[in-house]
């Protein structure tokens, strides 16, 4: 049985084998980053910039922003890399790196999504407490927990994956190293070895998961109460974006970790969990500043000034 040692690097799965056609996905790749580069750090700029954003809704979007800068940047620059450059390989380290960086900020992002519900739930069924539930050092505490909580799980499943024997070869069915198909390649019985973290991961994710439905089962009762159709409208409009980036994030990454090996293959791997590791972080600022006139009217006034500093 081949140790740990034996294995100096991983060959990641290439979208494609036609050099035209790795150069347009790098092309793709490159502008997907550039997008959520973009509208990410809009976003962040915005928020720090402008003081009629400093507030919990806006502090937990730039804590949001930051992670999405960070989730995409773990996976994408390098296949963008692969591609341009005709290879497959990421070395040992590079790949235990970027597993333990992809599941804290995925951990962490799924965490906050749970406390930007609990936001919501406070400004719409409890506004006149909403000073006090969500002051500043509440806030950072909630995100501060998020962030923890990402750190733990990552910390879990990294240690226990990468201290397993790999003898079933190098080749990781994915285009960035995910803990499900790197499993494959023990040839010891890791799944016992990974139930205490599958345990806390599970109860973690299924506890946000249950808290969100929660929170929005009382947002609903609440809203469909209200007298005002205007009231109700604007209620709605400031749950819609963070419901939607749920509904993106939760419905793409449990299809990938629950599905049924029967309906598992190369190719559907491959889509599902671009889909969820790719696609949100560039879809989300636009998710979110699409129908809220205060982050467009903070970004009018940045792109005025940025116009006005280079004239």
């Amino acid at each position: 049985m081949s140790n740990i040692s034996s294995v100096s690097e991983f060959l990641l799965l290439a979208f494609t084998d036609t050099r035209e056609l790795q150069l347009l996905n790098f092309g793709l790749f490159l502008g997907i980053y550039l997008a959520a580069l973009l509208g990410n750090g809009l976003i962040l700029t915005a928020v720090a910039c402008d003081c009629r954003l400093h507030t919990p809704m806006y502090f937990f979007l730039l804590n949001l922003a930051l992670l999405d800068l960070g989730s995409i940047s773990t996976t994408l620059p390098k296949a963008m890399a692969n591609c341009l450059w005709d290879t497959r390989a990421i070395s040992y380290e590079g790949c235990a790196v970027q597993v333990f960086f992809f599941l804290f900020l995925i951990g962490a992002e799924y965490c906050l999504l749970t406390v930007m519900a609990y936001d919501r739930y406070v400004a719409i069924c409890k506004p006149l407490h909403y000073g006090s539930l969500l002051g500043s050092r509440a806030c950072a505490k909630m995100a501060a927990a998020a962030w923890g909580s990402g750190v733990l799980d990552a910390v879990l499943h990294t240690a226990n994956t990468f201290s397993l024997p790999f003898c079933q070869g190098n080749a990781v069915d994915q285009f960035f190293c995910e803990i499900p198909h790197i499993l494959k390649l023990s040839c010891s019985d890791s799944y016992l070895r990974e139930v205490g973290a599958l345990v806390f991961s599970f109860s973690l994710g299924f506890g946000c998961f249950v808290f969100i439905m929660l929170s929005y089962v009382q947002i609903f009762r609440v809203v469909l109460r209200m007298p005002s159709e205007q009231g109700r409208h604007k209620a709605f409009s400031t749950c819609l974006p963070h419901l939607a980036a749920v509904s993106m994030f939760s419905s793409t990454a449990m299809f990938t970790y629950l599905k049924p090996p029967s309906i598992s293959s190369p190719s559907l791997d491959l889509v599902v969990s671009f889909l969820y590791s790719v696609v949100p972080p560039a879809v989300n600022p636009l998710i979110y500043s699409m129908r809220n006139k205060e982050l467009k009217d903070a970004m009018r006034i940045l792109f005025g000034y940025l116009l006005l500093q280079n004239q």
